[in-house]
C-alpha cells in the first residue's frame, strides 16, 4: 500500500511460497557441494501465515504486523519475515524491542532515510529514518546503496550524522565482501532487512522500484553468510518482490533461495556457538 512507483509488493509472500517448493523435494534440507555441508538438515520451519492487511488502513496494517510479530517472538524462534513493501521493516522491528539491543543492517538500492512525505511518516521510503529513532537500535550499516531514490543530499546527511555506515556496489566491488563485514560491529545481535531491489535488475527484475548495478546472487549470499558468522542473527526480512513485472518467475527463485541460505548458515553459526560453549 505505501509503494511510491510500481505497486504489486503484496504478492510477494505468495511468489516466493511458490518458488520455495523446489526446496522441498528431498527430507532433511539440502547439500551444497561449494561447502561439502548440508543446510536445513536440523531446522524446523514454521509458515505462520499472513498478516491481516486492512484495505485502505495503512496504520492497521502496520499494527497488525506489530502484534503479529510480537506473539510470534513468545515462541523463541527466529523471526523470518516476508514483504509487503519495505514500510514492513517498521513494525517488525519496533515489535522486536524485547531482543535488543541490537544492530540493523539493510540491503536496499535505496537509503529509506526519509523523515516524512506528505505527512506520510510510515511507508516504504521511511523504514530506516524510524529504525534509527528507535532506543533499543544500536547503529545502522546501510549495504547496496546506488543510485537516485526518494532520500535527497539532506536524508544521507542525516543518515551518517545518526552514525550510520553506507556502502554502495562501486565501493563493495573495490573493497570485497570480507572488509565490507569488518565494518560491522563483532559479536553482538543483528537484525537484517533486505530489499528486492539491493539485487541488480539483470538478476531480480521482479520489484517496484529496480536500480541497475546492483550486487549478485553471490555478493549478497556471501555477505548474509558472514553476517550469521559475526554475531547472533535475531531475525530478519525480505521485501518488495512484485512478481507481476517478472514472467519468467526468476525473482521468487531467487529471493526463496537467499532466504534459505541465510536461515542455514543462521543456524549453522548457531550449532557452532553452542558446540564452542560446551567445551
Amino acid at each position: 500500500m505505501s509503494t511510491q512507483v510500481k505497486p504489486g509488493a503484496r504478492y510477494g509472500p505468495r511468489g516466493i511460497r511458490d518458488a520455495s517448493a523446489i526446496y522441498a523435494l528431498q527430507d532433511g534440507g539440502y547439500y551444497d557441494h561449494e561447502f561439502d555441508e548440508h543446510f536445513l538438515d536440523e531446522v524446523r520451519i514454521v509458515d505462520c501465515g499472513d498478516v491481516d492487511m486492512i484495505h485502505m488502513d495503512p496504520n492497521r496494517c502496520l499494527q497488525n504486523t506489530y502484534d503479529a510479530i510480537r506473539e510470534i517472538i513468545l515462541k523463541n524462534v527466529l523471526i523470518v519475515v516476508m514483504g509487503g513493501d519495505h514500510a514492513v521493516s517498521i513494525p517488525v522491528v519496533r515489535a522486536l524491542k524485547d531482543k535488543g539491543p541490537f544492530h540493523v543492517i539493510q540491503f536496499d538500492a535505496h537509503l529509506d532515510f526519509v523523515d516524512e512525505r506528505f505527512g506520510v511518516r510510515e511507508a516504504h521510503g521511511n523504514p530506516m529514518r524510524r529504525i534509527s529513532e528507535m532506543d533499543h537500535v544500536t547503529g545502522i550499516t546501510q549495504i547496496g546503496i546506488c543510485g537516485p531514490g526518494s532520500s535527497g543530499r539532506d536524508d544521507f546527511d542525516d543518515a551518517r550524522a545518526y552514525g550510520s555506515t553506507i556502502v554502495g556496489p562501486r565501493e563493495f566491488r573495490r573493497i570485497g565482501v570480507g572488509n565490507v563485514l569488518a565494518k560491522l560491529p563483532e559479536g553482538c545481535r543483528f537484525y537484517v532487512t533486505i530489499d528486492c531491489d539491493v539485487l541488480d535488475p539483470a538478476l531480480a527484475p521482479g520489484n517496484g522500484s529496480p536500480a541497475p548495478g546492483g550486487l549478485d546472487y553471490y555478493e549478497l549470499a556471501d555477505t548474509l553468510r558472514g553476517i550469521g558468522a559475526r554475531g547472533e542473527v535475531i531475525g530478519f526480512d525480505f521485501c518488495e518482490v512484485a512478481p507481476m513485472y517478472d514472467s519468467s518467475g526468476i525473482t521468487c527463485q531467487v529471493a526463496a533461495r537467499v532466504i534459505l541460505d541465510f536461515i542455514g548458515a543462521i543456524f549453522k553459526e548457531k550449532k557452532k556457538r553452542l558446540s564452542l560453549s560446551e567445551r
